[in-house]
C-alpha cells in the first residue's frame, strides 16, 4: 500500500475525524520505529521504541467492516510489536467511538486516562480521547 492509498483508506474509515494525508503517511513511514500491518481493505499503523508501543492508526475500509479484519490487524499490530521488544502497548481512541473502544477492551486493553480536545473533527470542533493501555508478553 502506497501512501496515497493508506491516506484514502483512512479517509473512507475516519468520517468524523479529519483524515491523515498521504504526506502524513509518508513522514511517519520514514521513521526506523514506525511499522504497517497491511491486510484486506484495512491496515494498522504502530510505533514501538524503548520497550513502548503505541498503536496511531487503525482502518478498515466501511464496505468491509464487521468482518474480523480490524481485530486481524490488531493482533498483527500486538505481534509486531512485541517482535520488536515492546512490553506494553499503548493507544488513543475516540470516547465516542464506542466499535473501537469495545474491540480494544476485547484486546485485553483497559482506559488509563483521558485526553481533552485531543483529535480536531471534520466540523473544526474537538473530541476527548481514552488513552487506553496493555501489557505485552515477554
Amino acid at each position: 500500500m502506497t501512501p496515497e492509498d493508506l491516506a484514502i483508506l483512512h479517509a473512507l474509515a475516519f468520517t468524523r475525524q479529519r483524515p491523515w494525508t498521504a504526506e502524513e503517511f509518508t513522514s511517519l513511514l520514514d521513521s526506523p520505529h514506525v511499522f504497517l500491518c497491511i491486510g484486506p481493505h484495512s491496515f494498522a499503523l504502530g510505533r514501538a521504541v524503548a520497550g513502548e508501543a503505541e498503536l496511531l492508526t487503525l482502518a478498515t475500509d466501511p464496505a468491509h467492516q464487521r468482518k474480523g479484519l480490524g481485530r486481524a490487524r490488531l493482533t498483527d499490530f500486538l505481534n509486531q510489536a512485541t517482535h520488536m521488544g515492546a512490553t506494553e502497548a499503548f493507544l488513543e481512541v475516540d470516547q465516542r467511538n464506542d466499535t473501537a473502544v469495545a474491540l480494544y477492551k476485547h484486546a485485553g486493553f483497559t482506559i488509563i486516562a483521558t485526553r481533552p480536545a485531543y483529535y480536531t473533527l471534520r466540523d473544526g470542533t474537538r473530541a476527548d480521547a481514552l488513552v487506553m493501555v496493555r501489557p505485552l508478553p515477554a
